[in-house]
């Protein structure tokens, strides 16, 4: 058992499994028992798991800091954080997809499920190819924080227009090069039915695996954003990966209490981009001070801090809305 001890990218070996074991068993839990069938998840029950992904989160952020000390703990929770606030803005895209698609509440879990197992494998080949070439050039990082910074800026300024799912590049070039039916077919990806031609059997794609396409790029899009940002929190590839991935783990849950308020947050979007342009400069600004990074404590504190103010902002903006909306249901 003295493999177990063994460093992998800077962490023990034991440590990596222990969060195998947790990720695997977070999708036994939630594939076996929560949603063996389709049904529309309701905003309590969105809560209620989002509440718990979340506090799974954040417990293990106080395991990598009882494990790894206080340093590479309050990293992680900084890197939990931003993904976590990251990902927010990437629903909106999500709700804009199924939208597009028509897909049904009921069916829409599947699609995130077989997402987030996407994005699991996704982002640890990015995370360790992003580590590698860190660890191999360090004047990458000069680049991925200067990114951050005009990706920022890019945010604040730009227009509030909507997603255009039909102008997709990608959904073009699917639906020229696969067959594809014209309805869902339930919560199937693929179909076999009668070529109109031939009148043969063939294999059709339906749209819920359209969506499922474009929900991945979605997330491949985002991660352009958010692991240059985490990167520029901390270079440990252990924390990199497992604060992203316990981010995005609640992000199903999340996303059905989100999708429905997602009128209520009009200045996140200036948030987050305030996060950027923060977590993008403080590299330069270290430099500047003869520092070797922002005291990671500081990093946190101003990131919550950004967030809390546009949430709360956005949320009082919007309240006379919501009072309106309550009045009219009444």
């Amino acid at each position: 058992m003295d493999f177990l001890w063994l460093d992998f990218q800077g962490t023990a070996v034991w440590m990596w499994l222990s969060f195998i074991a947790i990720v695997l068993a977070l999708l036994a839990l939630d594939l076996g028992v929560l949603h063996k069938e389709n049904k529309e998840i309701g905003i309590k029950e969105s809560l209620l798991l989002s509440t718990f992904y979340i506090g799974l989160g954040l417990a293990f952020g106080g395991f990598v800091w009882f494990q790894s000390g206080a340093q590479a703990g309050v990293e992680y929770l900084t890197g939990f954080v931003v993904e976590k606030s990251l990902a927010m803005d990437n629903i909106f895209v999500i709700a804009m997809i199924f939208g597009y698609f028509a897909v049904p509440r009921q069916y829409q879990h599947r699609v995130l499920l077989w997402g987030i197992l996407g994005v699991i494998v996704l982002r640890g080949i990015m995370i360790a190819a992003g580590a590698a070439v860190i660890e191999n050039y360090g004047w990458v990082l000069y680049i991925f924080a200067a990114f951050l910074v005009f990706t920022g800026i890019k945010m604040l300024f730009s227009s509030d227009e909507a997603y255009d799912v039909a102008s997709n590049p990608l959904l073009k070039l699917l639906r020229r090069r696969l067959p594809v039916t014209d309805a869902l077919h339930g919560d199937r990806f693929l179909v076999r039915q009668p070529d109109p031609k031939t009148g043969r059997l063939r294999t059709y794609v339906t749209p819920l695996l359209l969506a499922l396409v474009l929900v991945e790029f979605a997330d491949l899009v985002f991660a352009v954003d958010s692991i240059p940002a985490i990167f520029a929190i901390t270079t440990d590839p252990f924390i990199v990966y497992t604060s992203n991935i316990f981010a995005i783990l609640g992000l199903r849950a999340l996303y059905f209490a989100l999708s429905a308020l997602i009128h209520r947050f009009a200045y996140l979007k200036y948030a987050l981009a305030t996060v950027l342009i923060f977590i993008g400069s403080k590299i330069f600004v270290a430099d500047m001070l003869g520092l070797a990074k922002i005291p990671p404590m500081v990093s946190l504190g101003v990131t919550v801090t950004i967030l809390a103010a546009g949430i709360f902002g956005s949320l009082w903006a919007t309240r006379k809305d919501a009072e309106k909306a309550i009045a009219e249901d009444a």
